[in-house]
C-alpha cells in the first residue's frame, strides 16, 4: 500500500514542480551555491561550537573561535600544499630526461606498430599514374610555397603577470569570502533560523520538522567526521608508503590523496593518476610506478570495502548507487562545487524524505537500504523463486536470534502477506507452490528434525500440494515414529501443539513445533478432528502444556469443542494459545481468554513460557492475559 501511494504522488503536477525546481537550481546556482555551502559547513562546525559552549564560552566567542580554528587549519594546509607544489615545479627540470625517455617508449609502443603496418601496406600497393602525377604536382608546389611567417605576442611584464594572477584568483577568493561571511551569520543565527523554519512549517508539523532538522544535522555531521578520519588515515598511510619507496614529496601526494577522497569516486581516481604520472616521470624504469600503483589500489580497495563499511556503517544514509548518481546530478548542475557537496545534499534530501511524503521517492531510490521489511523481502523473493537468498538471509538472522523469532518477524508476517494476496486472487498457483516449497525448505534447513532411526526418503508430494503443515508433520513422523518421538520420557516433559485439521492451523502448529524443538524442547503436534489419536493410552501425564492455534470466527465452535475434550483428557496440562498480531477474522480476545490458561503474543513468548530459564535477553515472561482454569 505504501508503494502504491508513493506512485500515486508522482503525477503531472509533481513532474512540473520538479522541473521548476531543477531549473531554479541550475539558473540560480550563482546565489544558491554560497548559501548551500555555508549551510553545510555550519552543520559541520556546529558540534565544535557546542563543545565550546559546554566549556563556558558564549555563542559569539565560540562561533568566532570555531571559524578561526577551522580557517587556520585550512590556510595552514593550503600553505603547505602550495610550498610542496612550488618545490615540485622547481625539481621538474631534473626529471626532464626521464620524461623524454618515457614519452619515447610510449610512442614506440603505440605509434610505431601502426606506422610500420601502414608502410607495409603502402609497399604492397603500387602507386597509380594519377597518384604519381599528384605527387609530382605536390613536390613542385612545395618548392614554390612561400615561407610561413609566425607572429608572436610579446611576453608579459611583471605587472601584467601579477594582474593576470589576481584576476584569476579574484573569483575563488571572492566566493570564499562570501561563504565565510554567510557561515558566520548562519552560525550566529542558528537557533533563530531553526525557529523560523518551524514557524514556516506550521504548528501542526512542529514534531516532524524538528525531527527532520535534527536527523539531517546529525547525519551530515557524523558523515563528515567519519569521512575526515578515514581520509586523514588514508592520506597518512599513502604518504608513509611513498616515503618508504623513496618517492620525493611524499607528504604532498599523501595530502592530495586524502583531500581528493572527499570527491566521491572520481577524486581517488584523480589522485592515483597524479601519483602514477609523477612517479613515472621521475623514475627511468617501470618497476617503481607499477609498485606504487599496486600499493595505492590495494589501499583503496581495503579502505573502501573493509574500513569504510565498519567506520561509516549507515552513517552516510546513502546506497553506493545513490552516491554515484548524486555525484553525477549535482556535478552536472553546479560543477566542482556540486560534486563536492553531492553526498551531504542528497543525504539531507534522503533524511527529509523519511518525514515528508513529497520527498519519499528520493529516500526509496537513494537510501542506504530499501524501505521494505524482512517479511516483505521474504515474500518478494518467494515470488521470484529466489530460494537461495531466502535461506542465506535466514541463516544470517539465526546467527543472532532464534528460529522462533525468525517466525515471528519474517516467516509468519510473510505468510500473512501471501494469505492476503491469495484472498484477493493476485497470486498464481505456481507462486503458491513456490511458497509451500519455501516453507518446507526453511523448516528442514533451519530447524531440522533429529533422526531416531532409519530415514524414509519418500516425499509425499501430493500431501505437500494440499497441506504443507501436514506434509511437515508427516515427514517428522517418518523419521521419529508414530508418536513423533519416544514415549519413554519423564512426566510433564512433552509439549503438544494442536490445531484444527486445515492448512492454516497445521502450518502454524508445525512451525511452532519446529521453533520449540530447535531449542531442544520435546514438542509434538496433533491435528484435532483430523483422525489423529491425540494421546496414547495411559500416557496423559507426559504432557505438560498444550499450545492451541488461535481460532478464527468461522471455526470457533469446532475449536471450542476440541478444547473441552482436551480439558477432559489432559486435566493436568496447561492450555495456552498464541494470538498473532496479523491474524485476520480472529475471535475476540474476551471469548478465548475464558477457555485458556494463558494467551501469548508470539512464538518467542511461547518458547520463553516452556523454558523460563532461557527467556530472551533475560526478560520476564509476559503477564497472564487469560484466567487460570
Amino acid at each position: 500500500m505504501s508503494d502504491r501511494r508513493t506512485l500515486q504522488r508522482i503525477t503531472s503536477s509533481f513532474i512540473v514542480s520538479a522541473t521548476c525546481v531543477l531549473a531554479l537550481l541550475y539558473y540560480g546556482r550563482g546565489v544558491l551555491q554560497p548559501l548551500v555551502l555555508a549551510a553545510i559547513l555550519s552543520l559541520v562546525i556546529a558540534p565544535l561550537i557546542r563543545s565550546f559552549n559546554r566549556v563556558g564560552l558564549k555563542a559569539l566567542p565560540a562561533t568566532l573561535l570555531s571559524v578561526l580554528l577551522v580557517g587556520s587549519c585550512l590556510v595552514a594546509v593550503s600553505v603547505i600544499l602550495a610550498t610542496q607544489l612550488v618545490s615540485v615545479t622547481r625539481d621538474l627540470p631534473q626529471y626532464r630526461a626521464a620524461i623524454k625517455s618515457k614519452v619515447e617508449k610510449v610512442r614506440e609502443i603505440t605509434e610505431k606498430p601502426f606506422a610500420r603496418l601502414e608502410a607495409e601496406l603502402t609497399a604492397l600497393t603500387p602507386p597509380s599514374a594519377d597518384a604519381k602525377s599528384r605527387q609530382g604536382l605536390s613536390a613542385a608546389a612545395a618548392r614554390t610555397q612561400p615561407i610561413p611567417v609566425e607572429i608572436r605576442q610579446p611576453g608579459l611584464s611583471t605587472r601584467q603577470a601579477v594582474a593576470w594572477m589576481f584576476a584569476v584568483a579574484w573569483g575563488p577568493l571572492g566566493e570564499a569570502g562570501l561563504v565565510l561571511v554567510l557561515l558566520v551569520f548562519i552560525l550566529l543565527e542558528h537557533e533563530s533560523l531553526r525557529d523560523r523554519v518551524v514557524q514556516l512549517a506550521g504548528q501542526t508539523e512542529v514534531s516532524r520538522t524538528l525531527k527532520t532538522l535534527g536527523d539531517a544535522a546529525q547525519g551530515v555531521s557524523r558523515f563528515f567526521f567519519s569521512q575526515f578520519i578515514v581520509n586523514l588515515t588514508f592520506g597518512t598511510v599513502v604518504a608513509v608508503v611513498l616515503w618508504g619507496l623513496g618517492v620525493p614529496h611524499a607528504a604532498l601526494w599523501g595530502a592530495l590523496s586524502g583531500m581528493l577522497r572527499f570527491v566521491p569516486y572520481l577524486g581517488v581516481m584523480a589522485a592515483g593518476a597524479f601519483i602514477a604520472l609523477f612517479v613515472a616521470a621521475i623514475d627511468p624504469g617501470w618497476t617503481l610506478p607499477l609498485v606504487c600503483m599496486a600499493v595505492f589500489v590495494a589501499l583503496e580497495l581495503a579502505v573502501a570495502n573493509i574500513i569504510e563499511p565498519k567506520v561509516y556503517g549507515h552513517s552516510s544514509g546513502l546506497s553506493p548507487l545513490g552516491v554515484i548518481v548524486s555525484a553525477i546530478f549535482w556535478g552536472a548542475l553546479w560543477g566542482p562545487v556540486g560534486l563536492l557537496l553531492s553526498t551531504p545534499l542528497t543525504l539531507c534530501l534522503v533524511v527529509a524524505g523519511r518525514h515528508l511524503p513529497a520527498l519519499e521517492p528520493i529516500t526509496i531510490l537513494f537510501g542506504d537500504a530499501p524501505s521494505v521489511s524482512g517479511s516483505q523481502r521474504f515474500y518478494q523473493r518467494v515470488l521470484a523463486a529466489d530460494l537461495d537468498s531466502i535461506i542465506h538471509d535466514a541463516r544470517q538472522f539465526l546467527r543472532k536470534c532464534s528460529f522462533a523469532r525468525y517466525c515471528d518477524q519474517i516467516l509468519l508476517p510473510g505468510l500473512a502477506l501471501a494469505t492476503a494476496e491469495r484472498r484477493s486472487g493476485r497470486i498464481e498457483e505456481i507462486q503458491q507452490a513456490r511458497l509451500r516449497g519455501a516453507i518446507v525448505a526453511l523448516a528442514e534447513t533451519l530447524a531440522p528434525v533429529c533422526d531416531s532411526g532409519p530415514r524414509n526418503r519418500r516425499r509425499q508430494v501430493s500431501l505437500l500440494d494440499a497441506n504443507v503443515g501436514a506434509h511437515l508433520r508427516k515427514m517428522r513422523e517418518e523419521r521419529l515414529g508414530r508418536w513423533q518421538g519416544s514415549l519413554d520420557v519423564p512426566a510433564h516433559s512433552v509439549v503438544l501443539c494442536a490445531g484444527l485439521a486445515n492448512e492454516r492451523d497445521d502450518v502454524l502448529a508445525e512451525l511452532l513445533v519446529r521453533s520449540l524443538r530447535a531449542a531442544r524442547i520435546d514438542a509434538r503436534s496433533l491435528s484435532m478432528g483430523g483422525g489423529d489419536q491425540e494421546t496414547p493410552d495411559g500416557k496423559e501425564d507426559l504432557v505438560s502444556t498444550v499450545f492451541l492455534v488461535y481460532p478464527l470466527e468461522e471455526h470457533y465452535e469446532q475449536w471450542l469443542g476440541h478444547v473441552r475434550d482436551l480439558r477432559a483428557n489432559l486435566a493436568h496440562a496447561l492450555l495456552v494459545t498464541v494470538r498473532l498480531p496479523f491474524d485476520e477474522n480472529a475471535v475476540k480476545l474476551s471469548s478465548v481468554e475464558k477457555q485458556m490458561d494463558m494467551i501469548l503474543r508470539s512464538y518467542e513468548e511461547a518458547l520463553a513460557f516452556v523454558t523460563p530459564e532461557r527467556s530472551p535477553r533475560g526478560q520476564p515472561l509476559p503477564e497472564q492475559i487469560g484466567r487460570a482454569a
